[in-house]
């Protein structure tokens, strides 16, 4: 259709100015004007494309924290220890930005090597697979983690677990967690910093849904193995009084906000809650409850289109009952990054804010 003026065709003098139906106007990025990581971020909310998410998600992680009343969950998988985000999970806990974390068990491993002191190492390109292999370099993308470090962490799990075999029964991830974090404290210096440590001072749970599928879990398993053979008493692990404290939590919380770094089963296994409470008041009767995520960010490159847990967007968790919908309040975005990228940023931009406001001290 043409734009003459015949019947059907937009016409010059009806044509809406953008104001009138109160769109936001954006806003060409001034870096001479940025003079902090929060200036930056906040006007890259002003741009478009992958900067305005930036941006958005600032915003809702600054409004999430500032909420007295919302309790915080930051999901994480992916290699984010070995990549060096340990700290950034550190800052979120040191700093009350986080009341609960749920985790793969590698990143917790990986996670002991950096807190004990231990380094990581950049891959040498000049070196096969096979090379490292007999050297003891284990390989994650563009990093080595030694194979002696994790021998290592395997000797502090030992004496956690058998210190306590006496006084537990069984252990989940999060008070096996617990535990750790509590050696970790009493065995290093007051400025080396490590997540299980931060957690077990700050009194944040670390739940680690897939504990089998990790250093810690084969570390259990020898744990268990050499016990049987030593015709000895072994602590059972018990994924279930994961579910339980985790989901206690969450019932009693009046409003609910969650950090995901990348997806997978920690993502699921968090938001999975609101579901779960949905079905225990339709299927016992009694004990559940209708909870739904207010808050929610994504820091995540994998696309939707894939059909992977991975990449599913949060209008789809809105169909399951996980996520509260925008048109009843829901603050979400999702963040199409490598998160070694947006997340130090994001939540740079956010202390300073926080600091600004009073409610930190860096």
């Amino acid at each position: 259709m043409s734009r003459t003026g015949k019947k059907g065709s937009r016409k010059l003098g009806e044509l809406s100015d953008g104001a009138s139906d109160k769109l936001e106007p954006l806003a060409s990025l001034d870096l001479r004007a940025c003079t902090s990581v929060s200036e930056l971020v906040e006007a890259m909310g002003r741009c478009s494309f992958g900067a305005r998410s930036v941006g958005e998600a600032a915003h809702v992680i600054q409004t999430m924290v500032e909420d007295d009343d919302c309790f915080k969950v930051l999901t994480l998988s992916g290699a984010m220890t070995p990549a060096k985000m340990g700290l950034v999970i550190c800052d979120m806990i040191d700093l009350g930005m986080v009341d609960a974390v749920v985790s793969t068990g590698a990143i917790m491993a990986h996670g002991m090597v950096e807190s004990t002191g231990l380094t990581h190492f950049k891959y040498k390109s000049s070196m096969n697979d096979l090379e490292l292999y007999h050297k003891g370099y284990n390989r994650i993308y563009d990093t080595i983690e030694l194979e002696k470090s994790l021998d290592d962490m395997e000797v502090i799990f030992r004496k956690v677990v058998e210190d306590v075999s006496d006084r537990y029964e069984s252990l989940s991830s999060f008070e096996l967690n617990w535990l750790i974090g509590e050696h970790l404290a009493k065995i290093t210096s007051d400025d080396q910093r490590g997540i299980l440590k931060s957690a077990y001072l700050r009194k944040v749970p670390v739940y680690v849904p897939s504990f089998t599928d990790s250093e810690l879990g084969l570390d259990f398993g020898v744990y268990l193995r050499r016990m049987k053979l030593q015709k000895k008493k072994a602590v059972r692990f018990d994924a279930f009084a994961d579910l339980e404290d985790y989901t206690q939590r969450v019932l009693d919380s009046k409003k609910l906000g969650i950090l995901t770094i990348g997806g997978g089963v920690p993502r699921n296994w968090a938001q999975q809650v609101g579901p779960y409470l949905d079905i225990i008041n339709k299927r016992v009767g009694s004990g559940g409850g209708f909870k739904r995520f207010d808050y929610a960010v994504r820091i995540c490159p994998e696309p939707v289109h894939w059909g992977g847990l991975s990449g599913c967007t949060y209008s789809e968790g809105v169909s399951w009952g996980k996520i509260r919908p925008r048109s009843e309040g829901g603050m979400y975005v999702e963040v199409m990054s490598d998160a070694t990228i947006a997340w130090p940023m994001i939540i740079r931009a956010v202390m300073e804010r926080l600091e600004k406001n009073g409610r930190i001290k860096l």
